[in-house]
């Protein structure tokens, strides 16, 4: 599409309805997309002068609504996309090559005569070549393309940056040059494949997952290489409630062995029933060896295994309730797995730095704001980083205001869950 036609086309309104449903219909929402979108589109002119044809995508972030710690177990999360997200212009061409210039970075330049590993490349070129290779492996016959990419999803945030960025360039490469034929589901895992493999971090599939499929997204890691991935819709707005992410300024430095000790730690209570993971260890069995755990195991990894044990079970609870249109139910178990990690995952703060409590301080506030409605509860890893709380409409603006005058204006972000995942705007709007 011609871009000054498009910008025309975004200024008429031609476009309202799609960004309502992506980032909501309010007026000030739509005038700041508009022009979010109009600025990337101009700033692409400005670095791709010669390329005139463009088309639209976008990539959420996401949220984690339940399941904290229990992927790596093999267990279930419930996860859904929010409304930051990454965008990009781009026009596609025959020239081999990939560019990708992000705004406030390096342009990446990836030559896809050869997509193999490349020692000591990091960051965006890596991940890039990852996915053209596994798109050419499937039988993408992939040309190039050139690419602005802005994103308000915040890094460091805990809504996966990355992982919205990896699903970004899946699902360019997919509309173009593969018919869309990979669909959701396979963008994600090659999103992880490039990361693992040639970004270099051992990542799971649950960022991906979530910014790729969309909405609210249950996914059952018992068999790893085919999760089970159910799609639920649920209008918080209309039943009453915001969604509330604040970043609570704590340092994520140091935090490796903290983060590490988790699954470390669940690993040794499953070796004791024979397995590698806690997914399948028997709940009655678990605590009837609680005497004989104490043993070879840490009172510490006993409790977090019994955390993983309930958690995977409020996952599946979590999502029914969802489905039954039931928010007290869904809230009760938002607020028991935010308690269940405070007591027994203990991932609340860590123990290395036990003067700097900014998630429990958080909490402590946002309940007494919150004075016995909605939920609350550590968001993501924890240690250090965001909270999640799901708060009455009627007190939203309190309770941000509360938030900013802890940790600094704009800490508190209020969300909306995206019932899209990775889509071609251009080609969605039509």
């Amino acid at each position: 599409m011609n871009a000054d036609k498009l910008i025309t086309n975004l200024n008429n309104g031609l476009y309202d309805n799609l960004i309502g449903e992506m980032y909501g219909s309010e007026p000030d929402t739509l005038t700041y997309q508009k022009k979010r979108y109009t600025n990337a589109i101009n700033e692409f002119k400005r670095i791709y002068p010669d390329r005139n044809d463009i088309e639209m995508f976008s990539a959420p972030g996401r949220t984690e609504i339940g399941g904290n710690h229990t992927d790596h177990q093999h267990g279930c999360v419930l996860a859904a996309a929010v409304n930051l997200d990454v965008i990009a212009v781009v026009s596609f061409h025959n020239e081999n090559v990939i560019r990708v210039k992000s705004s406030g970075y390096p342009e990446d330049i990836v030559d896809l005569s050869d997509m193999s590993v490349k020692d000591g490349e990091t960051g965006s070129a890596a991940m890039i070549r990852g996915i053209a290779y596994k798109f050419h492996e499937m039988g993408a016959d992939i040309g190039g393309f050139d690419a602005y990419t802005t994103s308000d999803v915040l890094s460091g945030s805990g809504i996966s940056s990355s992982a919205a960025f990896e699903v970004l360039i899946g699902t360019i490469i997919d509309k173009h040059y593969f018919s869309g034929r990979a669909g959701a589901v396979e963008i994600a895992k090659i999103g992880q494949f490039a990361e693992n493999v040639y970004f270099g971090k051992k990542s799971g599939l649950m960022d991906q997952m979530v910014s790729s499929v969309g909405g609210f997204v249950f996914i059952d890691f018992c068999d790893t290489v085919n999760p089970v991935i159910e799609q639920h819709n649920f209008d918080f707005e209309k039943a009453g409630y915001g969604l509330c992410i604040t970043d609570t300024k704590g340092s994520h430095a140091d935090l490796t062995d903290d983060y590490v000790a988790i699954p470390y730690e669940m690993g040794q209570v499953a070796a004791y029933f024979g397995k590698n993971v806690l997914r399948g260890v028997d709940e009655d069995k678990f605590y009837r060896a609680i005497p004989e755990l104490r043993k070879t195991c840490s009172d510490r990894a006993i409790m977090r295994a019994s955390h993983f044990i309930s958690e995977n079970e409020r996952v599946a609870e979590e999502a029914k309730a969802l489905e039954n249109n039931d928010i007290d139910k869904f809230l009760a178990l938002v607020q028991e797995s935010g308690d269940s990690s405070e007591r027994f995952l203990q991932n609340l703060y860590s123990t290395k730095k036990p003067q700097n409590q900014e998630i429990p301080l958080a909490i402590m506030v946002s309940k007494r704001i919150l004075g016995g409605t909605g939920a609350v509860r550590v968001h993501g890893g924890g240690f250090a980083g965001t909270i999640q709380a799901f708060v009455p409409l009627s007190i939203i603006d309190t309770y941000k205001t509360g938030m900013d005058s802890l940790f600094g204006e704009g800490s508190c972000i209020k969300m909306r869950i995206r019932p899209y995942g990775g889509i071609m705007i251009t080609e969605e709007a039509e």
